[in-house]
Parts: C-alpha cells; sequence; structure tokens
C-alpha cells in the first residue's frame, strides 16, 4: 500500500500569542545567520494571522508583504521591527 502525505504547513498550527512567540523565538534560534528563518517564521505567523489587517498595521500592502516575506523576498530591517511590533512583540538582544 502506497503512503500518502499531505501539505504541513505551520500556520495552521499557530493558534495563540504563546504558540507565535515560542515558533519565532525557535527560528530565530535554529536561524543559520542570514535571516531565511526569520523571515520564513514571520510569513508563517502572518498568515496564521490576517495578512491583509498586519499589512494595513505596518503601512504596507498587502502583496508587498506578502512579497517581502516571500522565499525571494529580502524585507528591510525596519520592516521586520514594524511586523514585530504589530504581532504586540519585542525584538531583545541578550547574551
Amino acid at each position: 500500500m502506497a503512503e500518502t502525505f499531505t501539505h504541513w504547513d505551520a500556520a495552521d498550527h499557530l493558534q495563540s500569542k504563546e504558540d507565535l512567540r515560542l515558533y519565532l523565538e525557535a527560528c530565530a534560534d535554529e536561524d543559520p545567520g542570514d535571516g531565511s528563518l526569520i523571515r520564513a517564521a514571520l510569513n508563517d505567523i502572518a498568515r496564521a494571522q490576517n495578512m491583509s489587517q498586519l499589512a494595513r498595521e505596518i503601512g504596507m500592502t498587502r502583496e508587498g508583504l506578502y512579497k517581502a516575506l516571500s522565499e525571494q523576498g529580502n524585507p528591510s530591517f525596519s520592516t521586520v521591527i514594524r511586523i514585530i511590533r504589530a504581532e504586540g512583540k519585542q525584538l531583545r538582544i541578550t547574551t
């Protein structure tokens, strides 16, 4: 019997603010240093919430936000900070 698989999407499993925080922290910890995993996590978080509302809150178009957070995207640091703040989070650097 052949196995069948379905597409798994992290956005489908991010239900609570705590889920979002832990997911973003884990992705930040595992990021290879180029920001790609953080960008992907922000994409998942934005899709789990409301992409259109988030785009309005940070002063971007929905399409612009999708493009910035896409696999080929390269969001500016200010965009990343605006997304983090709009999600009610803070960026902290610790040692």
